[in-house]
């Protein structure tokens, strides 16, 4: 009985991780910058704080949002936004769980 219950505690817990996350505003995510053309800068992850989400206005993930985008020198602002599962510049994205 008790291996049942465990077995039955970790599929709920992988349902549950498995379950896809919606932006909201004020969530911290990732925005992926550019880099430069020159290569002095790579492109590389930054923090994010969300300010906006659309209902009306999806991408295929249904997560376009508007972006406060902390950079070292300062912060901007983006719209529209489009989510990437996988990093690539000009996209957000969750950060890794650690």
């Amino acid at each position: 009985m008790l291996d049942y219950v465990h077995s039955v505690r970790i599929e709920v817990s992988r349902i549950k991780a498995s379950a896809k996350q919606l932006p909201t505003v004020g969530r911290s995510v990732h925005y992926h910058s550019y880099g430069t053309p020159g290569g002095e800068y790579v492109p590389m992850p930054r923090a994010v704080i969300v300010t906006e989400t659309y209902n009306e206005m999806e991408d295929s993930t249904g997560m376009m949002v508007g972006l406060c985008i902390l950079n070292p020198t300062g912060q901007f602002f983006n719209r529209n936004v489009i989510y990437s599962e996988i990093p690539k510049p000009g996209h957000w994205s969750w950060p890794p769980r650690t």
